[in-house]
């Protein structure tokens, strides 16, 4: 069974940093346009950013632009966030994902990724 597991996560102070980690454990998405989304309670899934399949082309979203990146190692099977300058509202659930191979470019719509890991918590403390 395909399976992304993020990792990483944890409690950290405003200005702080944390990198996350997504695991294809099984290999199957080295060729997918992976992306990072994140929910806080009561709000919809919202888009981080986008990686392509090798890891040359990203897009972030302009509320972490500049402070998170996004890389993958082709060789590991994962996909890591780096989170740099943590605010209080970066707190959430933070899922990676794998984009549908009909996705064109990059794309923040939580529908052009089909499949999806479990989450881990970051909390930012004031």
């Amino acid at each position: 069974q395909a399976q992304l597991v993020e990792s990483g996560g944890g409690l950290v102070q405003a200005g702080g940093s944390l990198r996350l980690s997504c695991l294809d454990s099984e290999g199957l998405f080295t060729m997918n346009k992976m992306g990072w989304f994140r929910q806080a309670p009561g709000n919809e899934r919202e888009f981080v950013g986008a990686i392509d399949w090798i890891g040359y082309s990203t897009y972030y979203a302009d509320s972490v632009k500049g402070r998170f990146t996004i890389s993958r190692d082709t060789e590991q099977n994962t996909v890591f966030l780096e989170m740099t300058s943590l605010k209080p509202e970066d707190t959430g659930v933070y899922f990676c994902a794998a984009a549908g191979a009909d996705m064109r470019g990059l794309q923040s719509a939580p529908g052009d990724y089909h499949y999806w890991g479990q989450g881990t918590q970051v909390t930012v403390s004031t």
